[in-house]
């Protein structure tokens, strides 16, 4: 990509703490609009300090960062952290303001009216999934940990930032809560196509979120980067696939989408007769909202067992696989039964998945 039509640009970037600390060396890098990108790698390998040269929480000693063309480091940085979103671990709300004026707080600096504040206050709180007739006056203290988390990005978003800056925001939240941020933080990123740079120590939240995925090893190096299916399939030898780890191809799963072509023809689904399948509840045969389907095989006669569309994860189509039997149904967004998936056709998308892959040059 040419450096001008990036968001974002490091060149040859450089940070040096006080005492002779190298957090970072010689970076260079570049993040393309509308994309998440996710830095990743071990404590203590510059992926934090990376982020905060973008804003200017820490300064560089060498090289340059650009947003939007411009050097960050002729720009005031008051000026530059209002254009800039920033979500961290502890959220850190004003505990004396009210969820509303949390979020406001940006566009307030800015100088916006009054209405379009409350305009764009309302429409935040319903993106991330607050009621804002019931959470709008609220206090940071009558929120639970996720609400806190949903609040701190919505504030970030306010001044509608070209750039988001995200410092591991949902490592302080439980394994459900945080399973549940990612996909909705997933689902608005896409929304908005603002450009976001992540930094986790975390590599299935990594694989789950990054459009492309930096690996980085001490010193601020790059080891790697590449989108999650290339970097599970073919990880960098050495420290990238140690830190990957042996479980990678299980970790293609929950990234990995159910298509046609993993399928087996209809036939030998549901009753004796070997007809095709008839789920209750939705148009078509699909089921309804919440149900599953009764296939052929199940570990009883009724078992209910999760509903498969094309387009699923497949980590969804193995949790019906091993509830369903060697076989279960499979629809398509209407609702019409398209094929049935096996075990066999599971391990098909697998290969499928890293057959597809880049091969890093």
């Amino acid at each position: 990509m040419n450096g001008s039509d990036a968001v974002i640009v490091f060149e040859g970037a450089r940070a040096e703490y006080p005492g002779g600390t190298v957090a970072v060396e010689g970076l260079d890098l570049q993040v393309r609009p509308h994309e998440l990108m996710v830095l990743v790698g071990p404590s203590g390998c510059g992926k934090s300090t990376t982020l905060r040269m973008v804003n200017r929480l820490v300064e560089l000693t060498a090289g340059r960062v650009l947003v939007e063309g411009t050097d960050v480091a002729r720009t005031d940085p008051v000026t530059l952290r209002r254009r800039i979103g920033y979500v961290i671990q502890h959220v850190g709300l004003f505990p004396h303001r009210t969820v509303a004026q949390n979020v406001a707080t940006v566009p307030a600096l800015l100088g916006w009216s009054r209405e379009r504040i409350r305009e764009r206050t309302a429409e935040l709180l319903e993106l991330v999934g607050l009621d804002p007739g019931t959470y709008a006056r609220r206090y940071p203290h009558q929120l639970s940990g996720g609400e806190r988390q949903r609040v701190g990005v919505a504030r970030a978003l306010a001044a509608e930032p070209a750039v988001l800056l995200m410092d591991e925001p949902f490592g302080a939240v439980d394994p459900v809560g945080r399973r549940r941020l990612q996909e909705e933080f997933w689902r608005i990123q896409r929304r908005l196509g603002t450009a976001v740079i992540f930094v986790t120590h975390d590599v299935d939240e990594a694989v789950r979120l990054g459009d492309r995925i930096v690996v980085m090893s001490n010193g601020g190096h790059v080891e790697q980067v590449a989108d999650a299916v290339t970097l599970l399939a073919h990880p960098a030898p050495g420290m990238v696939a140690d830190f990957v780890g042996a479980g990678r191809t299980a970790r293609l799963l929950p990234i990995t989408e159910l298509t046609a072509a993993d399928l087996d023809p209809l036939e030998g689904v549901g009753g004796p007769s070997g007809a095709g399948a008839t789920a209750p509840g939705g148009p078509g045969g699909a089921p309804a909202s919440g149900e599953g389907v009764t296939a052929a095989g199940g570990p009883a006669s009724g078992a209910r067992v999760p509903a498969v569309r094309l387009g699923d994860r497949l980590d969804a189509a193995l949790a019906a696989l091993v509830a369903g039997g060697p076989a279960v149904p499979v629809h398509d967004a209407d609702g019409r039964p398209v094929g049935r998936l096996t075990e066999a056709g599971l391990l098909r998308a697998l290969r499928r998945a890293v057959a597809g892959a880049e091969t890093p040059a």
